[in-house]
């Protein structure tokens, strides 16, 4: 009786104990899981961070070993290391990789590249043999800063080749990836030695890989877009995303429709409707597990975004038609949503909470989509309500309208890290004494942020600021294109403008993967500035090199001294006129003043040719066209008399002979007076700029 007592205690026992037995997290990697760059890693390296997370049922082992390559050839091997010998000794029931980072040392990638992937499967099937239940996750690596010193010798380039061989990998081992490079890239910050991220970062990556282990993402979450009023892109399938717990089902119903997905892995969920009928309103209803998000009051229309610098921002209580405008904009077929700043670049110095919000993208003020009210609208936007307003009219459809305008702000806070990096790396560096930045704007810069002793402090004029803390959170909200006035802040370097200009549209287009995504944008004023004739008719020319994209001219409504002229209304239907003209197929509807075309030189007379030129005339019932100007092969130029023929400008000047070069609205603050039937303005150009 008493032996079979004490078999059955210690059977009990085993089963207790198989019962109690924890699971075994390997933590395996290079020094980044070790825990370099971090204060005190014994306690706030990831694997101790992780540890704390998963709880008392998990063993989280850390086998990080400083300097490892993945690569068998490269210059410190994992699978050489104790580090490695011990991961295998630990017998992982959870495996987490991550390596690659050393690879890029100029040593390996370039000389092993090959043999990458099927060293990783190999190191992968060694911790399959001694647990053939082990689970993987694989690591998308961290980041590196562009201010690395091989940044553009060869490390981030390889360091972006690597990343697609650590795919590669997943998908042939049918393993999931943990992404450790898309939550950090956006914090440079946290890269402190421009490698190893700091704390917060090593606490990032913890709850990455929390995460990835447990599916638990925190139940169901959509973008803070998504609010009662919204508008919904209409006319084209519409693609709805947000997050779940990792394999939960998504219901999502609308206007009739029921679409279902499964989160993956990371969390991420879609749904593509078929297209939506513009009108409502509509109850979109999201749910997921015991949770439901209802969306109310919700239309499908024509949704723009309304971007750029202060003359974009400029409210509608501030313009000069307000008066009239105000009482007129109750307008429920209208929706707003309008990101203000929490903090204006005004010439004060910020104090140490509103510099930690700015370095963790806490710049703009929580919003709601609202309808067009005459309280709403007067501190809208001034131009992207006469945009929205005359859209609205135009298509008897609703529209809606996304304002994240932000005074003073330069192009490149709206660009992508990612272009930059590999397309103008210069920018990013030690940009508060960049060259290519604007004195104004560092300046200002500068004052705002006097109070931080931090060396990577952010700022929302910093390159890529905005487009990290102003169009990543939209999460591809579907829009229909953009309108922009912004160019202020760059005038002072045209070609870096061209440049930057053209992977703004570039990044836009890719983030919203639309590569044809209209852009319709606003041609610099008339102000006492000497660069802005030829910054002018650079975005002139910019029209020719980016596809789908127009500029409306507005230098009839400049001020002489105020780079906030207040005539808004004709903009913002300038702007309209282009996307009823090229989106929406109004062809009747002239989408542009006279703009140059070409010019042919006969017997000392310039015979100048326009787009958009039917019915040219001086504005205002005036005689004579001003500003046009002449000059021969040493450039020097003269006023020139010019009338119409036609479809052609005629100019001529007694003080040169034999002309080359005509140029037009040539002055800072112009007189130009050149339009066109529609009583639309010629731009600002000269004929031999290609």
């Amino acid at each position: 009786m008493n032996r079979l007592f004490l078999t059955l205690l210690l059977l009990v026992g085993t089963i207790c104990a198989q019962a109690q037995e924890k699971i075994r997290v390997a933590c395996v990697g290079n020094s980044i899981t070790y825990g370099s760059g971090v204060a005190n890693r014994e306690v706030n390296a990831y694997p101790v961070k992780l540890q704390g997370m998963l709880g008392d049922a998990y063993e989280v082992g850390n086998f990080g070993k400083p300097g490892a390559t993945l690569l068998n050839k490269g210059h410190r091997p994992y699978t050489q290391q104790q580090e490695y010998k011990d991961a295998l000794a630990f017998a992982g029931d959870i495996v987490v990789i991550h390596l690659g980072i050393n690879d890029t040392d100029p040593r390996n990638w370039p000389n092993y590249q090959d043999e990458f992937i099927e060293d990783y499967r190999a190191l992968i099937q060694s911790f399959r043999q001694v647990n053939p239940k082990a689970r993987f996750l694989i690591a998308r690596m961290t980041p590196l800063s562009d201010r690395h010193w091989r940044y553009e010798s060869g490390t981030r380039d390889w360091h972006e080749e690597i990343q697609q061989a650590i795919a590669c990998v997943a998908k042939a081992e049918g393993i999931q990836m943990i992404n450790f490079f898309e939550p950090l890239h956006p914090y440079p910050y946290i890269l402190e030695d421009n490698i190893h991220p700091n704390v917060e970062g090593a606490h990032m990556l913890a709850e990455i890989v929390y995460k990835g282990i447990t599916g638990n993402y925190g139940g169901l979450q959509m973008s803070p877009i998504y609010t009662d009023n919204m508008v919904l892109q209409y006319g084209r399938p519409l693609t709805i995303q947000g997050l779940a717990n990792a394999g939960e089902q998504v219901t999502v119903s609308v206007a009739g429709q029921k679409r279902r997905a499964t989160a993956d892995t990371d969390g991420k969920w879609a749904v593509t409707l078929s297209p939506l009928k513009a009108g409502g309103p509509y109850t979109l209803r999201v749910a997921a597990g015991k949770k439901e998000l209802v969306y109310k009051n919700v239309l499908a229309g024509e949704v723009w975004l309304c971007s750029g610098q202060s003359n974009m921002e400029f409210m509608l209580n501030q313009s000069a038609t307000a008066r009239e405008d105000i009482p007129q904009a109750n307008n429920d077929k209208i929706r707003l949503y309008d990101m203000k700043a929490r903090w204006r670049t005004n010439p004060v110095e910020w104090d140490a909470s509103v510099l930690d919000s700015l370095n963790h993208l806490q710049y703009f003020h929580d919003t709601q989509w609202a309808e067009c009210t005459s309280q709403t609208a007067a501190r809208f936007s001034a131009i992207a309500y006469h945009f929205g307003k005359m859209l609205q009219d135009s298509l008897q459809v609703p529209v809606g309208l996304i304002c994240n305008a932000v005074g003073g702000s330069p192009t490149e806070a709206w660009v992508s890290r990612r272009m930059l990096e590999f397309q103008f790396p210069a920018i990013l560096r030690n940009w508060t004494q960049n060259d290519f930045i604007q004195d104004w704007v560092r300046g200002r810069a500068a004052q705002n942020v006097r109070k931080s002793t931090y060396k990577f402090q952010r700022h929302p004029y910093e390159p890529c600021y905005l487009y990290e803390s102003a169009i990543l959170p939209l999460e591809q909200f579907p829009i229909r294109g953009v309108i922009w006035y912004q160019g202020e802040s760059n005038a002072h370097n045209v070609d870096a403008h061209e440049t930057l200009f053209t992977q703004l549209v570039d990044s836009w287009r890719q983030y919203w993967n639309d590569a044809e995504m209209p852009f319709y944008y606003v041609q610099l004023s008339s102000l006492n500035r000497p660069s802005w004739p030829i910054f002018r008719d650079s975005q002139r020319r910019l029209m020719h090199s980016i596809s789908n994209t127009g500029m409306a001219v507005s230098t009839d409504k400049g001020n002489l001294t105020d780079v906030h002229p207040t005539e808004k209304r004709e903009v913002g239907q300038r702007l309209a006129f282009w996307a009823l003209n090229n989106t929406y197929g109004f062809h009747h509807v002239v989408p542009s003043g006279p703009l140059f075309k070409g010019v042919e030189f006969k017997k000392g007379i310039a015979y100048v040719s326009f787009h958009h030129a039917e019915g040219m005339r001086p504005a205002g019932g005036g005689e004579e066209l001003l500003t046009f100007e002449l000059a021969g092969e040493d450039r020097r130029f003269y006023p020139a008399k010019a009338v119409v023929e036609g479809n052609v400008v005629k100019v001529s000047c007694p003080q040169v002979k034999n002309p080359t070069i005509v140029r037009y609205g040539w002055q800072p603050f112009t007189k130009a007076n050149l339009v066109n039937a529609a009583g639309l303005p010629a731009s600002t150009f000269r004929s031999d700029v290609k």
